[in-house]
């Protein structure tokens, strides 16, 4: 891989599916690009309304856990989105280029703004961002969760329209899926993606939740009657998603971590889960207070976006000169 990009919303608390479908892949894979852009992308949160105060304490909390998470600098550039003006710029760009047709049919907007008057335009718009912050890298791979696929074979389509129209200046970015943990689902509602929206805290854990709260999600989270630990998202919902987020925590096979639970019950599952929640999480959670408050944090992301700035800024040039526009 030569790059990667991706991003976090600073829009509240971190689940542990934010985590295992998405940040935590950021640190398994920062050894094996070239270059590596993380981004808190808090433009993408102005789609809804947002408490200033809020907005500005989330985005350092995003920062913080990139950090604490085990994200290196040295290994990976990390800044805010709007510390880099070049993904406004080019966003502009391509939303010029996009079609109504195209951004009607993204799923998202279907879900959350369609048939809304009051709904904004950016939450109309903002995967055309979501493309302009992954072609200003000339990114070669995108990590994504299943629900983002769309939103970057839109990219493909805008990258490719681009390139066709105005000249090679873009690299057709892929998708980069987990096969275990891409998508986690809620404790009570297995049927459905972990989301910190749900009306139940006990659906999800957070990435700061204490030990007792952890237990406590996790002994209440739903199975099935048949107390019989095996691998079937369609039949036994609820089970396998214990197993995938115990898979993703530690890395193990799953056939071997079923073949672990052989002769035991739902009891065993939650009991030993627990435990592999709280023994990850810990460290976490300790260095995230070590640098939430210190000087080294704001040094990361200010000369973070120094070199986003330099390398957006490049692509962004050559986008202007294709177009035409005239640059003193």
């Amino acid at each position: 891989m030569k790059c990667v990009f991706s991003g976090v919303k600073p829009t509240g608390i971190i689940t542990l599916g934010n985590y295992l479908g998405a940040i935590k892949r950021f640190v398994d894979i920062q050894d094996q690009a070239e270059e590596n852009f993380y981004s808190v992308v808090d433009l993408h949160a102005l789609t809804v309304a947002q408490d200033p105060k809020e907005m500005y304490e989330n985005t350092l909390n995003i920062a913080a856990v990139y950090l604490a998470v085990g994200l290196d600098p040295r290994k990976a550039t990390l800044f805010v989105q709007s510390h880099v003006p070049a993904h406004a710029e080019a966003s502009w760009m391509l939303t010029c280029l996009s079609r109504m047709g195209e951004l009607n049919r993204m799923t998202q907007f279907k879900d959350k703004g369609r048939g809304s008057d009051s709904a904004g335009v950016g939450l109309f718009t903002y995967p055309v961002l979501m493309a302009a912050d992954v072609l200003l890298y000339q990114t070669t791979h995108v990590p994504v969760g299943e629900d983002q696929k769309q939103h970057l074979e839109l990219t493909r389509d805008l990258a490719e329209r681009f390139n066709r129209d105005y000249g090679e200046i873009f690299v057709m970015p892929e998708p980069l899926i987990a096969e275990v943990g891409a998508r986690i689902m809620g404790l009570q509602n297995p049927e459905k993606k972990m989301s910190k929206s749900d009306d139940s805290d006990a659906n999800y854990i957070t990435l700061m939740d204490t030990p007792k709260e952890i237990e406590k999600k996790i002994k209440r989270a739903v199975t099935d009657s048949e107390n019989a630990i095996y691998f079937d998202e369609e039949n036994k919902p609820g089970v396998s998603n214990l197993l995938s987020i115990q898979s993703v925590l530690t890395g193990e096979d799953m056939d071997r971590i079923v073949q672990s639970y052989e002769g035991l019950g739902y009891g065993a599952l939650k009991k030993n889960l627990i435990e592999i929640t709280v023994d990850h999480l810990t460290p976490i959670q300790q260095r995230y207070q070590e640098i939430r408050q210190s000087e080294e944090l704001t040094n990361i992301l200010r000369h973070g976006a120094e070199h986003a700035e330099a390398v957006a800024g490049e692509t962004l040039r050559k986008m202007k000169d294709a177009l035409g526009l005239v640059r003193l």
